[in-house]
């Protein structure tokens, strides 16, 4: 598989596919106004937890205690930091401690939530950007990292810019990468749901 080199056509063109899904503008159009308008602080559980459902349900990230993760939410008092455009307060969102004592690490949802408050500042992670950015890395050695450090989100950061940088996407937006990068990912590195749905199914049945 060769994947065409990122440059303006190929963005151009993610945009445009992007413009096409009528379901995922209309769910970014009411989290933007959810976030940015509606509920624009998070000191208040009742509207953090109408943040965390409401992007757990649109992006199916699978949080199985909503509460509990905006309950930690609001114990970091976020909103200092997100004013300050503090990249450290994404990973310290995403470790939650969970009912039954069980530390999670909620990363991809975290790097979302300070996203959908301030997009030009807190590019998005998931795997298809994971997987867009090894590939590259691979390919062309647009910078050096490993896997593991896309998941210190100061490190993902640069690692964007490093992306924008080496390819000449200076014109667009992190948004606009964001959605360039889910766009392609998805198209070139589907995910297998039929096997996720038989791993999860045998965990549970373990458990059982």
């Amino acid at each position: 598989m060769t994947l065409v080199k990122p440059c303006s056509l190929e963005i151009d063109s993610s945009l445009k596919k992007w413009d096409s899904l009528e379901n995922y503008v209309l769910q970014e159009s009411s989290l933007k106004k959810l976030f940015t308008q509606t509920y624009p602080l998070n000191e208040n559980i009742d509207d953090v937890l109408i943040k965390v459902c409401s992007l757990n349900d649109f992006y199916s990230t699978n949080i199985y205690s909503p509460f509990s993760v905006a309950k930690h939410i609001v114990s970091l008092n976020i909103d200092e930091k997100l004013n300050a455009n503090d990249l450290k307060i994404v990973n310290k969102i995403a470790e939650v401690q969970m009912p039954g004592d069980k530390k999670r690490k909620f990363y991809s949802f975290a790097s979302k939530y300070c996203s959908h408050h301030k997009p030009s500042i807190y590019p998005i992670y998931d795997s298809f950007a994971e997987k867009m950015l090894c590939y590259f890395k691979e390919k062309d050695k647009f910078h050096k990292f490993s896997k593991i450090d896309l998941k210190d989100y100061e490190t993902y950061k640069s690692i964007i810019q490093k992306f924008i940088e080496y390819y000449g996407l200076n014109n667009y937006d992190l948004k606009q990468i964001d959605k360039y990068l889910w766009i392609k990912g998805k198209e070139n590195f589907p995910k297998d749901y039929n096997k996720n749905r038989i791993i999860a199914h045998s965990s549970h049945l373990a458990r059982s």
